[in-house]
């Protein structure tokens, strides 16, 4: 069966989280004065994101909601700080409204879905919430680009878990068969989709050097995915998709 619809990642496939996180982060803890606490911005960046994958990682899990991730993240950054939950809250928002003003999309993305489209349909998997995922589609002019928006907080499942993917495809009305999904996790979303029965693409934009696992395909840009999907590349074999 060829593919029909494409299933996407947000974060670090379309939109550059890292980016927008890195400068956000770096203007915010000017902005708190917050700083001088560290040896250098960059250490204060791998803290924050090493939170960050910490309390996470409890949300995907069910363990705690997307909100309360937030605020034990803002705790754990500022030492233990016995924060209330206005408080921590408020600390986060004034970090977003960085975060925010440094929000874009990769270059390639446009361009990959002008070509796409109308030939695949689109919807997009995140996880993470709805109300956070549509409000930036909505800022970054992508989200009506695509058909559905599943996040795992409303869904009560995260990728890589294979109801996740699942659910998407019964948004689609497509089978597992039919759908790609593209995203920039190798374990998380690749190796998912595949195991959900779905064709997984993993966008490894740094090159990295990490083997490729069965049954899944590896990208390093988006303006490869046409090729790939299409069943053919520009430099002769056939691609067992499509």
């Amino acid at each position: 069966m060829p593919i029909r619809a494409v299933l996407w990642d947000i974060d670090d496939t379309l939109f550059d989280y890292a980016g927008a996180d890195t400068t956000g982060m770096q203007s915010h803890l000017t902005a708190e004065g917050l700083a001088d606490g560290y040896e250098s911005v960059g250490e204060a960046l791998a803290v924050w994101r090493e939170l960050t994958e910490l309390h996470w990682a409890r949300f995907a899990a069910g363990g705690v909601s997307f909100q309360q991730q937030r605020r034990d993240r803002v705790r754990d950054f500022l030492g233990g700080a016995s924060l209330s939950d206005a408080e921590a809250d408020e600390w986060f928002d004034r970090y977003i409204t960085h975060y925010r003003a440094a929000w874009a999309i990769f270059p390639d993305v446009l361009p990959v879905l002008d070509i796409l489209t109308p030939r695949y349909r689109h919807g997009v998997l995140s996880n993470s919430s709805t109300a956070n995922q549509d409000h930036k589609l909505r800022t970054l002019g992508l989200r009506d680009r695509f058909e559905v928006l599943l996040c795992a907080e409303d869904l009560g499942v995260s990728k890589p878990a294979a109801g996740a993917f699942l659910a998407a495809c019964q948004a689609l009305g497509l089978p597992p068969c039919d759908i790609a999904y593209v995203g920039d996790k190798i374990d998380i979303d690749a190796c998912g989709a595949r195991d959900a029965g779905l064709t997984g693409v993993w966008l490894d934009r740094s090159r990295t050097s990490q083997p490729v696992p069965p049954g899944v395909h590896r990208i390093t840009a988006l303006d490869q995915l046409p090729a790939l999907l299409h069943g053919y590349t520009r430099f002769g074999a056939p691609s067992a998709i499509g």
